[in-house]
């Protein structure tokens, strides 16, 4: 069952990145934020669903061939078949993109199956074709080379590194043009309740700079500063 509520999904759809990482910062995460991971289509960033994980390990001759990787009990296929609609496939290649952790066609079923996007630290091929899914997918750079040249499935549905941040299955994933956010789960809700009161303030704020106040006593919020937003809400100025 769905640990993310559908009002807290839209919330998180309609806040960025960025403002949830400050979010998140004042409950003393810090680390939360991918690195090296950004999306492969910057007209089509945005991406909310759970962790669906994936990890891979580098590949061994003797173990790793396309006979096998032809299995239909295959990790790789299994994850691409199983992830459940909703979810987003977060994928731990170890940052590394020598090889593909996915292709076209993958990706393609996972758009099809109703899997809300995709993230890899590693990188994808055919880009070309991915980029024309207009299908959230988030990688480090393009790795033309078939998966198991570089890169073996070990595990699904197990805490995972990504992009440099913990993810465990069930976490939140929140992507933008900025990049990927990882939620811990038991958090979601109240973080995108916070998180959009947060972006309401910025309007206002952003407003208020426009017409050439000084940020001083304006951004961060100080207590007056929020009465004066409070004011303006109440007199529906936000547009």
């Amino acid at each position: 069952m769905s640990r993310l509520d559908e009002e807290s999904r839209r919330r998180l759809g309609q806040v960025s990145v960025a403002t949830l990482a400050t979010c998140l910062f004042q409950y003393g995460l810090r680390n939360c934020v991918m690195q090296d991971v950004r999306p492969l289509n910057p007209n089509v960033t945005r991406v909310v669903g759970e962790a669906y994980t994936l990890r891979f390990i580098p590949s061994r001759e003797d173990l790793d061939s396309m006979a096998n990787y032809s299995r239909p009990d295959f990790l790789h296929r299994r994850a691409i078949e199983e992830c459940p609609a909703g979810s987003v496939l977060v994928i731990d290649s170890g940052r590394r993109a020598e090889a593909g952790s996915a292709g076209d066609i993958m990706v393609t079923r996972l758009k099809a199956r109703g899997v809300a996007g995709v993230v890899t630290d590693g990188g994808f091929r055919d880009t070309p074709d991915i980029r024309q899914l207009d299908y959230p997918a988030f990688h480090q750079a393009p790795a033309a080379r078939s998966t198991p040249i570089c890169l073996s499935p070990v595990d699904v549905q197990q805490p995972i590194g990504c992009g440099g941040v913990a993810v465990y299955p069930g976490d939140i994933i929140v992507g933008d043009a900025d990049g990927i956010i990882v939620i811990p789960a038991h958090l979601a809700s109240e973080v995108a309740e916070k998180a959009i009161g947060m972006t309401r303030y910025e309007t206002f704020a952003t407003e208020q700079v426009v017409k050439g106040r000084s940020i001083l006593g304006l951004y961060p919020a100080t207590a007056e500063s929020r009465e004066e937003y409070i004011l303006w809400e109440q007199h529906g100025e936000r547009g």
